[in-house]
């Protein structure tokens, strides 16, 4: 049989790490392929050598039998090899269509001799092919004013117009809403269908049962089986994945709560249209109670969280912590009066990409003793401290501490993110989609470590798109729709049918 991909024999080495250690993996053309594995176990490094990101330090890439080297991602379009990133490629001040005709843009000439571009015929192009592909996106406007999912049908859209054969997604459904992920689930199974080769990077081994042909599963860099979906359980490819078996079932505690530690009153955010996103909203947390805000992506859920956080400004209404009036403080106060905050984007918002991970460690603390004295760091304490927090919290990086963060894989980085934050013991937790991005056995640490920071009398707001994730964890759970909390009520009270009625703006479901 002629593959329509072959890596054969690959090895890639970065300081430190052996991030990909002679494997062998073989695709078919017209199949859904799946890659599995734990964060950093080396999934993403293989294929940003089949797109050309990085070339391999032993092996060969064979394409439709023919051996090729892929020095750039242009020569991987060129051999009609396509890639969706983890973390989108667009340009935020661009257009969609100006974003997918990037690079081989369609030129007109004025007066019948300067080139320029055709911004016209491009965009009717993008019409013509994301209707012929179902991924329906307005080509004239800015990839700054859309959502995540219209976003990512924008990456898609990048590869189709390069008439691309083989389509590598990393962890496409990590940032979209259950109704999104069912459209894209359908939107690859379409494109197996049109006769394009599909490889996809993911850890939700429900979707991988759902679509998938075969599987290929890496454990520290090495391929351990090659698996045909169909006869391989979800449960056999989490066991795997994380090479040995599956953590005993959470225990939920059933604790005592204590005094109130968070009290939103009447909070009113606006967007910068000012127009209302959080409308009127209260809500309280204890010490000991994991309060989750249920919600479809875009119902004002985030900027609910970022107001409590200080990064945006309320319009109307009062924040307390320990009773305390913190609605005008800055986010330096807050953190200094007791709130830890785990935002969405971690790249954004959570992290200095261009620092050290011992300085992205150090990012909240840097300012006290023993990490500094009089204004001057103390290197070997910020070293050792981030040293503990790298074991405590499984974080993997090619060189530990000095590693640049923007080198690590999401997965990490979100681990980065959360160790950070747990470990200033602040009273009051905020966790925004804490599990974004991470393989079954971190989702679970994640989980277990959650539960720990209950038991020990923490406040917990958790705002998260996976109902499951919600049902696990939360002591009380409120609906957020359209910016108004529509329903509050004792987690067991509800069922995740119900839940997911109210998130759609069902009355009385």
């Amino acid at each position: 049989m002629e593959y329509m991909v072959e890596m054969r024999h690959i090895t890639k080495r970065f300081p430190g790490i052996v991030a990909n250690d002679d494997v062998t993996i073989q695709i078919r053309p017209q199949e859904i392929f799946a890659l599995l594995g734990e964060n950093g176990a080396g999934k993403s490094t293989l294929m940003s050598m089949l797109f050309g990101m990085y070339e391999p330090d032993d092996g060969e890439i064979w394409i439709r039998g023919e051996r090729v080297r892929i020095t750039s991602p242009n020569q991987a379009a060129g051999l009609n090899i396509g890639m969706v990133h983890q973390h989108f490629k667009l340009v935020q001040n661009f257009t969609a269509a100006e974003n997918i005709v990037l690079g081989t843009e369609p030129v007109k000439r004025l007066f019948g001799a300067l080139p320029c571009f055709d911004k016209q015929q491009a965009e009717q192009q993008i019409r013509d092919l994301s209707h012929k592909y179902g991924l329906e996106i307005d080509p004239a406007k800015r990839i700054s004013d859309m959502d995540v999912s219209a976003r990512q049908r924008v990456e898609i859209l990048k590869m189709l117009y390069r008439r691309a054969e083989i389509l590598i997604f990393d962890e496409p459904t990590a940032v979209l809403t259950p109704q999104e992920i069912r459209f894209l689930l359908e939107i690859i199974r379409e494109l197996k269908d049109q006769g394009k080769t599909v490889i996809l990077i993911s850890h939700k081994l429900e979707e991988i049962k759902q679509i998938a042909d075969r599987c290929a599963v890496l454990n520290h860099g090495r391929l351990t089986a090659v698996r045909d979906v169909k006869d391989t359980s979800t449960r056999e490819m989490a066991a795997l994945m994380i090479g040995n078996e599956l953590p005993e079932p959470m225990e939920k505690k059933e604790i005592q709560v204590s005094r109130e530690i968070l009290r939103v009153e009447h909070l009113t955010v606006e967007n910068k249209n000012h127009l209302p996103v959080v409308r009127d909203v209260s809500f309280s947390v204890r010490g000991g109670e994991i309060f989750a805000v249920a919600g479809v992506a875009g119902n004002g859920q985030i900027e609910l969280a970022d107001a409590i956080a200080g990064l945006l400004k309320a319009k109307d209404g009062g924040i307390y912590l320990n009773g305390a009036d913190i609605s005008q403080f800055n986010v330096k106060r807050r953190i200094v009066s007791g709130l830890s905050y785990i935002p969405e984007d971690r790249q954004t918002t959570g992290l200095v990409l261009d620092f050290s991970l011992a300085d992205n460690l150090i990012l909240k603390k840097y300012g006290r003793e023993p990490f500094s004295r009089r204004g001057i760091l103390n290197p070997d304490e910020i070293g050792r401290y981030a040293e503990e927090l790298i074991g405590r919290y499984d974080i993997r990086s090619a060189r530990g501490k000095r590693t640049l963060v923007r080198s690590m894989s999401g997965g990490n980085q979100q681990k980065a993110v959360i160790g950070r934050e747990i470990d200033l013991q602040n009273p009051l937790l905020i966790f925004v989609q804490p599990t974004r991005g991470l393989d079954i056995g971190a989702i679970d640490k994640i989980h277990r470590q959650i539960l720990k920071e209950r038991e020990a009398g923490k406040a917990i707001l958790l705002i998260s798109l996976e109902l499951d994730e919600i049902m696990k964890l939360s002591d009380t759970v409120g609906v957020i729709y359209n910016g108004t909390m529509t329903r509050i009520s004792d987690a067991k009270s509800l069922t995740a049918d119900q839940i997911g009625a109210y998130m759609m703006g069902v009355k009385g479901a």
